[in-house]
Protein backbone atom coordinates (compact mmCIF):
# COMPACT_ATOMS: atom_id res chain seq x y z
CA UNK A 1 0.00 0.00 0.00
CA UNK A 2 1.26 3.52 -0.71
CA UNK A 3 0.13 6.78 0.79
CA UNK A 4 -0.12 8.39 -2.62
CA UNK A 5 -2.95 5.93 -3.13
CA UNK A 6 -6.82 7.43 -3.52
CA UNK A 7 -9.06 5.83 -1.15
CA UNK A 8 -10.75 3.96 -3.12
CA UNK A 9 -7.78 1.97 -4.04
CA UNK A 10 -7.51 0.59 -0.99
CA UNK A 11 -10.42 -0.72 -0.95
CA UNK A 12 -11.11 -2.50 -4.75
CA UNK A 13 -11.20 -6.46 -4.53
CA UNK A 14 -9.45 -6.47 -8.57
CA UNK A 15 -10.27 -8.86 -10.69
CA UNK A 16 -8.58 -11.84 -11.31
CA UNK A 17 -7.77 -12.51 -15.07
CA UNK A 18 -6.76 -16.47 -16.09
CA UNK A 19 -3.28 -17.35 -15.86
CA UNK A 20 -1.72 -17.09 -19.08
CA UNK A 21 1.15 -19.09 -18.31
CA UNK A 22 4.54 -18.43 -19.81
CA UNK A 23 6.10 -22.48 -20.13
CA UNK A 24 6.09 -24.72 -22.93
CA UNK A 25 4.22 -27.65 -23.80
CA UNK A 26 1.95 -26.77 -21.48
CA UNK A 27 -1.92 -27.56 -22.54
CA UNK A 28 -3.68 -24.37 -21.66
CA UNK A 29 -7.91 -24.81 -21.17
CA UNK A 30 -7.95 -22.43 -18.27
CA UNK A 31 -9.12 -19.07 -19.94
CA UNK A 32 -12.04 -20.21 -22.68
CA UNK A 33 -9.46 -19.15 -25.88
CA UNK A 34 -10.78 -20.75 -28.93
CA UNK A 35 -8.53 -23.54 -30.01
CA UNK A 36 -8.84 -23.06 -33.61
CA UNK A 37 -7.96 -20.04 -35.40
CA UNK A 38 -9.08 -16.48 -36.45
CA UNK A 39 -10.80 -15.78 -40.01
CA UNK A 40 -8.33 -16.02 -42.75
CA UNK A 41 -10.38 -12.97 -43.69
CA UNK A 42 -9.19 -11.30 -40.58
CA UNK A 43 -5.85 -11.99 -41.00
CA UNK A 44 -5.58 -10.77 -44.64
CA UNK A 45 -7.14 -7.03 -43.38
CA UNK A 46 -4.77 -6.94 -40.30
CA UNK A 47 -1.67 -7.56 -42.90
CA UNK A 48 -3.16 -5.29 -45.89
CA UNK A 49 -3.66 -2.51 -43.73
CA UNK A 50 -0.55 -3.02 -41.63
CA UNK A 51 1.95 0.09 -42.98
CA UNK A 52 2.23 3.85 -43.10
CA UNK A 53 -1.03 4.29 -41.90
CA UNK A 54 -0.63 3.02 -38.37
CA UNK A 55 1.07 6.35 -37.83
CA UNK A 56 -2.84 7.72 -37.89
CA UNK A 57 -5.32 8.01 -34.96
CA UNK A 58 -8.31 5.14 -35.78
CA UNK A 59 -11.61 6.22 -36.26
CA UNK A 60 -12.98 7.18 -33.44
CA UNK A 61 -16.24 6.08 -33.39
CA UNK A 62 -15.26 2.35 -35.00
CA UNK A 63 -17.93 3.40 -37.84
CA UNK A 64 -17.14 0.59 -40.06
CA UNK A 65 -17.08 -1.81 -37.25
CA UNK A 66 -20.62 -0.59 -35.99
CA UNK A 67 -22.03 -0.96 -39.71
CA UNK A 68 -20.68 -4.26 -39.97
CA UNK A 69 -22.49 -5.59 -36.35
CA UNK A 70 -25.25 -3.47 -37.20
CA UNK A 71 -25.82 -5.50 -41.04
CA UNK A 72 -25.14 -8.63 -39.28
CA UNK A 73 -27.99 -8.15 -36.79
CA UNK A 74 -30.52 -6.33 -38.46
CA UNK A 75 -29.79 -3.40 -36.18
CA UNK A 76 -29.37 0.69 -36.87
CA UNK A 77 -25.72 1.89 -36.47
CA UNK A 78 -27.02 4.02 -33.45
CA UNK A 79 -27.76 0.53 -31.73
CA UNK A 80 -24.04 -0.79 -31.36
CA UNK A 81 -21.81 0.65 -29.09
CA UNK A 82 -17.95 -1.07 -29.63
CA UNK A 83 -15.43 -1.06 -27.07
CA UNK A 84 -11.57 -2.54 -26.08
CA UNK A 85 -12.96 -6.06 -24.93
CA UNK A 86 -16.09 -6.56 -23.56
CA UNK A 87 -14.91 -6.27 -20.35
CA UNK A 88 -14.40 -2.12 -21.09
CA UNK A 89 -18.48 -2.27 -22.42
CA UNK A 90 -19.41 -3.78 -19.27
CA UNK A 91 -17.08 -1.02 -17.18
CA UNK A 92 -18.97 1.71 -19.10
CA UNK A 93 -22.28 0.08 -18.63
CA UNK A 94 -22.08 0.04 -14.82
CA UNK A 95 -20.50 3.30 -15.01
CA UNK A 96 -23.31 4.96 -17.14
CA UNK A 97 -26.39 2.76 -15.95
CA UNK A 98 -25.96 0.84 -12.95
CA UNK A 99 -25.35 4.04 -10.84
CA UNK A 100 -28.50 3.33 -9.54
CA UNK A 101 -30.41 4.86 -5.79
CA UNK A 102 -31.35 0.63 -5.75
CA UNK A 103 -29.56 -2.12 -5.44
CA UNK A 104 -28.19 -3.97 -8.94
CA UNK A 105 -29.05 -7.65 -9.18
CA UNK A 106 -26.52 -10.80 -10.66
CA UNK A 107 -26.27 -14.28 -9.46
CA UNK A 108 -24.01 -15.10 -6.50
CA UNK A 109 -22.08 -17.81 -9.01
CA UNK A 110 -21.43 -15.66 -12.15
CA UNK A 111 -18.27 -13.55 -14.08
CA UNK A 112 -16.30 -12.07 -10.88
CA UNK A 113 -15.64 -8.46 -12.36
CA UNK A 114 -19.34 -7.81 -11.68
CA UNK A 115 -18.45 -7.11 -8.35
CA UNK A 116 -14.92 -5.93 -9.16
CA UNK A 117 -16.69 -3.14 -11.26
CA UNK A 118 -19.08 -2.65 -8.51
CA UNK A 119 -16.31 -2.14 -5.79
CA UNK A 120 -14.77 0.65 -8.40
CA UNK A 121 -18.29 2.81 -9.12
CA UNK A 122 -19.81 2.16 -5.67
CA UNK A 123 -22.82 0.42 -6.84
CA UNK A 124 -24.73 -1.24 -4.24
CA UNK A 125 -25.73 -5.08 -5.30
CA UNK A 126 -27.05 -8.01 -4.26
CA UNK A 127 -26.41 -11.45 -5.18
CA UNK A 128 -29.14 -13.95 -6.72
CA UNK A 129 -28.34 -17.34 -5.33
CA UNK A 130 -28.59 -20.41 -8.32
CA UNK A 131 -30.56 -22.64 -7.64
CA UNK A 132 -29.68 -26.41 -6.67
CA UNK A 133 -28.78 -27.18 -10.50
CA UNK A 134 -26.62 -23.79 -10.56
CA UNK A 135 -28.77 -22.50 -13.07
CA UNK A 136 -30.67 -18.85 -12.89
CA UNK A 137 -34.16 -18.66 -11.97
CA UNK A 138 -35.49 -15.34 -13.78
CA UNK A 139 -38.62 -15.12 -10.71
CA UNK A 140 -35.70 -14.20 -8.34
CA UNK A 141 -35.30 -11.31 -10.15
CA UNK A 142 -38.43 -10.14 -9.95
CA UNK A 143 -37.97 -7.72 -7.15
CA UNK A 144 -36.66 -4.03 -6.73
CA UNK A 145 -33.74 -3.30 -8.08
CA UNK A 146 -31.58 -0.76 -9.98
CA UNK A 147 -30.70 -3.24 -12.98
CA UNK A 148 -30.17 -6.69 -13.57
CA UNK A 149 -27.20 -8.26 -15.50
CA UNK A 150 -26.38 -11.97 -16.26
CA UNK A 151 -24.20 -14.44 -18.49
CA UNK A 152 -26.14 -16.12 -21.20
CA UNK A 153 -25.02 -18.63 -20.86
CA UNK A 154 -23.63 -18.53 -17.17
CA UNK A 155 -20.20 -18.23 -16.77
CA UNK A 156 -18.55 -20.44 -15.09
CA UNK A 157 -21.34 -23.17 -14.95
CA UNK A 158 -22.11 -23.26 -19.08
CA UNK A 159 -25.62 -23.19 -17.80
CA UNK A 160 -28.35 -21.20 -20.33
CA UNK A 161 -31.56 -19.24 -20.14
CA UNK A 162 -34.17 -20.11 -22.88
CA UNK A 163 -35.08 -16.78 -25.00
CA UNK A 164 -38.43 -16.79 -23.65
CA UNK A 165 -37.21 -17.22 -20.07
CA UNK A 166 -35.27 -13.68 -20.36
CA UNK A 167 -38.69 -12.44 -22.14
CA UNK A 168 -40.91 -13.01 -19.22
CA UNK A 169 -38.29 -11.24 -17.17
CA UNK A 170 -38.35 -8.62 -19.28
CA UNK A 171 -41.78 -8.14 -19.68
CA UNK A 172 -41.88 -8.44 -15.29
CA UNK A 173 -39.16 -5.91 -15.16
CA UNK A 174 -39.75 -2.82 -17.40
CA UNK A 175 -38.26 0.25 -14.87
CA UNK A 176 -34.52 -0.49 -14.78
CA UNK A 177 -31.93 -1.94 -17.36
CA UNK A 178 -31.67 -5.65 -18.07
CA UNK A 179 -28.00 -6.56 -19.42
CA UNK A 180 -27.67 -9.68 -21.03
CA UNK A 181 -24.07 -10.31 -21.25
CA UNK A 182 -23.26 -13.10 -24.10
CA UNK A 183 -19.66 -13.70 -24.02
CA UNK A 184 -20.40 -17.90 -24.78
CA UNK A 185 -23.78 -17.13 -26.80
CA UNK A 186 -22.53 -18.85 -30.20
CA UNK A 187 -21.32 -22.26 -28.76
CA UNK A 188 -24.95 -23.24 -28.24
CA UNK A 189 -28.01 -21.02 -27.61
CA UNK A 190 -30.30 -18.14 -29.46
CA UNK A 191 -29.39 -14.46 -28.71
CA UNK A 192 -31.53 -12.10 -26.97
CA UNK A 193 -30.52 -9.52 -29.62
CA UNK A 194 -33.77 -10.40 -31.53
CA UNK A 195 -35.73 -8.60 -28.38
CA UNK A 196 -33.51 -5.58 -28.48
CA UNK A 197 -36.29 -3.72 -30.52
CA UNK A 198 -38.67 -5.11 -28.40
CA UNK A 199 -37.68 -4.17 -24.87
CA UNK A 200 -35.82 -0.29 -24.98
CA UNK A 201 -34.12 -1.79 -21.17
CA UNK A 202 -32.31 -4.56 -22.60
CA UNK A 203 -28.89 -4.31 -23.68
CA UNK A 204 -26.92 -7.10 -25.05
CA UNK A 205 -22.61 -7.20 -24.76
CA UNK A 206 -21.02 -9.61 -27.03
CA UNK A 207 -17.24 -10.09 -27.57
CA UNK A 208 -15.09 -11.14 -30.49
CA UNK A 209 -12.23 -13.18 -28.19
CA UNK A 210 -14.62 -16.59 -27.88
CA UNK A 211 -16.19 -17.65 -31.09
CA UNK A 212 -14.50 -15.34 -33.44
CA UNK A 213 -10.85 -16.16 -31.86
CA UNK A 214 -9.62 -12.39 -31.75
CA UNK A 215 -8.95 -12.82 -27.85
CA UNK A 216 -6.01 -10.68 -28.76
CA UNK A 217 -6.98 -7.80 -30.25
CA UNK A 218 -9.17 -7.10 -27.40
CA UNK A 219 -12.87 -6.34 -29.47
CA UNK A 220 -16.33 -6.36 -27.43
CA UNK A 221 -19.89 -4.40 -28.41
CA UNK A 222 -22.96 -3.50 -27.28
CA UNK A 223 -26.40 -3.92 -28.78
CA UNK A 224 -29.29 -1.96 -27.64
CA UNK A 225 -31.60 0.82 -27.71
CA UNK A 226 -30.38 4.32 -29.05
CA UNK A 227 -30.67 5.94 -25.75
CA UNK A 228 -28.71 3.41 -23.77
CA UNK A 229 -25.84 3.39 -26.48
CA UNK A 230 -26.12 7.18 -26.32
CA UNK A 231 -25.04 6.87 -22.48
CA UNK A 232 -22.26 4.60 -23.43
CA UNK A 233 -20.85 6.99 -26.12
CA UNK A 234 -21.48 9.56 -23.59
CA UNK A 235 -18.97 7.62 -20.64
CA UNK A 236 -16.34 6.44 -23.42
CA UNK A 237 -16.07 10.39 -24.93
CA UNK A 238 -14.98 11.50 -21.42
CA UNK A 239 -12.07 8.40 -21.24
CA UNK A 240 -11.09 7.36 -24.06
CA UNK A 241 -11.92 8.56 -27.52
CA UNK A 242 -10.02 5.81 -29.14
CA UNK A 243 -10.81 2.42 -27.75
CA UNK A 244 -10.32 0.60 -30.55
CA UNK A 245 -7.11 0.12 -32.56
CA UNK A 246 -6.92 0.61 -36.22
CA UNK A 247 -6.28 -3.42 -37.24
CA UNK A 248 -8.99 -4.46 -34.65
CA UNK A 249 -11.14 -2.25 -36.27
CA UNK A 250 -10.24 -4.25 -40.19
CA UNK A 251 -10.19 -7.28 -38.14
CA UNK A 252 -13.44 -7.46 -37.03
CA UNK A 253 -15.20 -6.14 -39.73
CA UNK A 254 -13.43 -9.01 -42.00
CA UNK A 255 -14.73 -11.57 -38.78
CA UNK A 256 -18.10 -10.81 -39.21
CA UNK A 257 -17.93 -11.16 -42.96
CA UNK A 258 -16.65 -14.66 -43.18
CA UNK A 259 -19.77 -16.65 -41.90
CA UNK A 260 -18.38 -19.79 -43.01
CA UNK A 261 -15.24 -19.85 -40.88
CA UNK A 262 -17.57 -18.37 -37.66
CA UNK A 263 -20.49 -21.33 -37.92
CA UNK A 264 -17.68 -24.33 -38.76
CA UNK A 265 -15.65 -23.44 -35.78
CA UNK A 266 -18.13 -23.14 -33.70
CA UNK A 267 -19.58 -26.42 -34.37
CA UNK A 268 -16.11 -28.41 -34.36
CA UNK A 269 -16.07 -26.77 -30.31
CA UNK A 270 -19.32 -27.93 -29.85
CA UNK A 271 -18.88 -31.55 -31.00
CA UNK A 272 -15.46 -31.77 -28.77
CA UNK A 273 -17.89 -30.28 -25.86
CA UNK A 274 -20.02 -32.80 -26.52
CA UNK A 275 -17.15 -35.70 -26.74
CA UNK A 276 -15.42 -34.68 -23.50
CA UNK A 277 -18.63 -34.63 -21.68
CA UNK A 278 -19.23 -37.84 -22.43
CA UNK A 279 -15.90 -39.09 -21.40
CA UNK A 280 -16.05 -37.53 -18.21
CA UNK A 281 -18.79 -38.94 -17.11
CA UNK A 282 -17.84 -42.24 -17.71
CA UNK A 283 -14.83 -41.00 -15.44
CA UNK A 284 -17.60 -40.90 -13.13
CA UNK A 285 -17.67 -36.77 -12.83
CA UNK A 286 -20.66 -34.70 -12.87
CA UNK A 287 -20.30 -32.72 -15.98
CA UNK A 288 -23.07 -29.40 -15.65
CA UNK A 289 -24.64 -29.22 -18.70
CA UNK A 290 -23.18 -26.61 -21.13
CA UNK A 291 -23.80 -24.36 -23.79
CA UNK A 292 -20.29 -22.66 -23.62
CA UNK A 293 -16.97 -23.74 -24.88
CA UNK A 294 -16.19 -25.06 -21.49
CA UNK A 295 -17.08 -27.46 -18.75
CA UNK A 296 -17.69 -27.32 -14.78
CA UNK A 297 -17.45 -30.54 -13.55
CA UNK A 298 -16.69 -32.76 -10.18
CA UNK A 299 -16.04 -35.48 -8.99
CA UNK A 300 -17.47 -36.98 -5.97
CA UNK A 301 -14.71 -39.27 -4.75
CA UNK A 302 -12.16 -36.52 -5.72
CA UNK A 303 -11.02 -33.43 -4.15
CA UNK A 304 -11.03 -30.75 -6.64
CA UNK A 305 -7.91 -28.81 -5.79
CA UNK A 306 -5.91 -31.91 -5.44
CA UNK A 307 -7.02 -32.20 -9.00
CA UNK A 308 -6.62 -29.32 -9.98
CA UNK A 309 -2.90 -29.28 -8.75
CA UNK A 310 -2.21 -32.69 -9.83
CA UNK A 311 -3.09 -31.62 -13.69
CA UNK A 312 -0.72 -28.66 -13.10
CA UNK A 313 1.90 -30.96 -12.43
CA UNK A 314 1.52 -32.50 -15.64
CA UNK A 315 1.58 -29.85 -17.48
CA UNK A 316 -2.39 -29.20 -18.10
CA UNK A 317 -4.00 -25.74 -16.84
CA UNK A 318 -7.51 -25.54 -16.27
CA UNK A 319 -9.40 -23.12 -13.99
CA UNK A 320 -10.47 -23.96 -10.22
CA UNK A 321 -12.83 -20.96 -8.10
CA UNK A 322 -12.89 -21.18 -4.15
CA UNK A 323 -15.98 -20.37 -4.00
CA UNK A 324 -17.81 -22.56 -1.26
CA UNK A 325 -20.69 -23.76 -3.73
CA UNK A 326 -18.16 -24.71 -6.62
CA UNK A 327 -14.94 -25.22 -4.71
CA UNK A 328 -15.21 -28.84 -5.56
CA UNK A 329 -15.36 -28.26 -9.09
CA UNK A 330 -13.01 -27.90 -12.44
CA UNK A 331 -13.55 -25.57 -15.62
CA UNK A 332 -12.36 -27.21 -18.83
CA UNK A 333 -12.16 -25.02 -21.59
CA UNK A 334 -12.61 -27.05 -24.99
CA UNK A 335 -9.45 -27.63 -26.97
CA UNK A 336 -8.21 -29.36 -29.88
CA UNK A 337 -9.03 -32.50 -30.20
CA UNK A 338 -5.47 -33.05 -28.69
CA UNK A 339 -5.56 -30.96 -26.09
CA UNK A 340 -8.72 -32.45 -24.95
CA UNK A 341 -7.40 -36.15 -25.30
CA UNK A 342 -4.05 -35.34 -22.70
CA UNK A 343 -6.66 -33.43 -20.51
CA UNK A 344 -8.86 -36.91 -20.50
CA UNK A 345 -6.03 -39.27 -19.96
CA UNK A 346 -4.30 -36.96 -17.39
CA UNK A 347 -7.54 -37.20 -15.31
CA UNK A 348 -8.23 -40.63 -15.62
CA UNK A 349 -4.44 -41.31 -14.60
CA UNK A 350 -5.02 -38.71 -11.25
CA UNK A 351 -8.64 -40.80 -10.54
CA UNK A 352 -7.14 -44.39 -10.96
CA UNK A 353 -4.22 -43.15 -8.57
CA UNK A 354 -5.72 -41.31 -5.91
Amino acid sequence: MSKFWSSIVHQLDPYTPGEQPKGTNLVKLNTNENPYGPSPKALAAIETYAGDRLRLYPDPNSTDLKKAIADYYGMGINQVFVGNGSDEVLAHIFQGLFQQSKPLLFPDITYSFYTAFCGLYKIDYELIPLDNDLKINVSDYVRNNGGIIFPNPNAPTGCLLALNEIESLLQANTESVVVVDEAYIDFGGESAVTLVNHYPNLLITQTLSKSRSLAGLRIGLAVGHADLIEALDRVKDSFNSYPLDSLAIVAGVAAFSDDDHFKSTCERVIESRVSMSRALTKMGFKVIPSAANFLLVKHEAHNGIALAQGLRKQGVIIRHFHQDRIAQYLRITIGSEQDNQRLCMVLKSLITEQ
